[in-house]
């Protein structure tokens, strides 16, 4: 009992107060009920729709990227030959409980226009010219995109190690006298093998991103020119850093309430079991 009254306190009420409260329209607490302003009002805010390009575009492009990062450092550190995997995995790793503030601040200063990675790129004259990371809108997504992948590739790169770790190591066995090559053996044994762990960090990871806030608020604050600007970083402003519209702010949520549930649903859908 205990239990619940907790979760119907700090999570039902709030999901039934931002749901009412999308209906209304207003700015602070002088609000009233606006039926069907806001949907309308979204699909008229250039703002909104710049916010959900770039989520999606973080979306299309990360998460992929950190998935197949993190398989492949899941597939070295499986070897028992290698040597040092205890201090390669805890490297991997370690970015996952790194202080918000520490990283932002290691990031700030390696891509700053006298950062050490400019200074490196033009020492190998890779570059005539520094690069400006945050202030060109290109390089500012790819220094997002950057800093999610850097911090939660290890994460998942631990689901798929445990998992690798539990395959019966006989059917590499049979696989390998039966002269089956080792990429073989990775795509046809591991990665089927896999399968429900991929789903779960694939979701788990569609859901981070569409709620995506800490990277693009510490490094950019949505610049340039709203490029870096998320869905959650949106719904902030509304809510905080500008005169509150705080039904418009919860319409917005919904939007990625709605985005998770559709996204979800499909790639449960696209990992289905066909063979039943």
């Amino acid at each position: 009992m205990p239990a619940l009254v907790l979760l119907g306190i700090f999570m039902v009420y709030p999901i039934l107060w931002s749901l009412w409260m999308s209906f209304q329209v207003g700015r602070g607490m002088n609000f009233s009920f606006g039926g069907l302003a806001n949907i309308i009002r979204l699909t008229q805010d250039p703002v909104f729709l710049r916010a959900l390009s770039n989520t999606m575009l973080f979306l299309a492009v990360q998460v992929p990227i950190m998935l197949i990062l993190a398989l492949l450092c899941a597939s070295a550190l499986n070897d028992s030959k290698l040597w040092g995997r205890g201090f390669f995995r805890t490297a991997i790793f370690l970015p996952c409980v790194t202080s918000l503030v520490a990283y932002a601040v290691v990031f700030k200063s390696m891509f700053a226009q006298d950062g050490i990675l400019n200074q490196m790129l033009m020492g190998l004259n890779f570059i005539s010219g520094p690069i400006p990371w945050f202030s060109d809108p290109f390089w500012a997504k790819a220094v997002i995109i950057s800093a999610i992948t850097w911090r939660w590739t290890g994460y998942n790169m631990i689901f798929y190690l445990a998992a690798m770790q539990n395959i019966d190591r006989s059917i590499y066995e049979a696989a390998r006298i039966d002269g089956v090559p080792a990429w073989a053996r990775f795509w046809y044994i591991t990665v089927p093998m896999l399968k429900p762990v991929i789903l779960f960090t694939t979701v788990i990871s569609t859901i981070g991103t569409l709620q995506l806030f800490d990277e693009p608020n510490l490094l950019t604050q949505g610049g340039p020119s709203d490029s870096t600007l998320t869905l959650s970083m949106y719904i902030y402003n509304l809510s905080f850093r500008f005169m509150p519209s705080f039904g418009y702010a919860a319409t917005v949520s919904y939007v990625i309430v709605v985005l998770v549930g559709i996204l979800s649903f499909l790639q449960f859908l696209a990992a289905r079991d066909r063979r039943r």
